[in-house]
């Protein structure tokens, strides 16, 4: 298995630890101060719950853009990635400062490295991609 098709496996893995995090703020624990600049400590309100799960299907579309531009499914949807990987790349540059420059503490602590694992992982993909041929 390629450097390309790897990163992209880790990716994958670590979104759906974000996105499981995201799907139990959704559904009620009470972790609120590691999320949204600790503006909500404890159990998120209804319309946080609501974003939490926008949040969530969001990263599972990261993670099939991902997967995609690297060669590990969705072959027929590769030129559509070819782009949409500088988004995602672009969003993960987005979630890095956002993280280093948070209020709360715990967010920081538990995000800032998450976020540069995606970030990291997203661009060597976009990058080693750029030189593969289009199936």
């Amino acid at each position: 298995m390629n450097v390309t098709r790897l990163v992209a496996i880790l990716f994958a893995i670590v979104t759906s630890g974000v996105v499981l995090f995201q799907l139990a703020l959704a559904l009620g624990a009470p972790w609120g101060s590691y999320a949204m600049g600790g503006a909500f400590p404890g159990v998120f309100p209804p319309f946080m719950r609501f974003a939490a799960l926008l949040q969530a299907a969001f990263l599972v579309v990261t993670e099939f853009v991902v997967l995609s531009q690297s060669g590990l499914l969705f072959m027929d949807r590769f030129r559509a990635s070819k782009w949409a990987i500088w988004l995602v790349v672009l969003l993960g540059a987005i979630s890095v400062v956002l993280n280093s420059i948070t209020p709360s503490a715990d967010e920081r602590a538990l995000w800032l490295p998450v976020a540069l694992v995606l970030f990291l992982c997203s661009l060597t993909v976009a990058i080693k991609a750029r030189h593969r041929l289009v199936p």
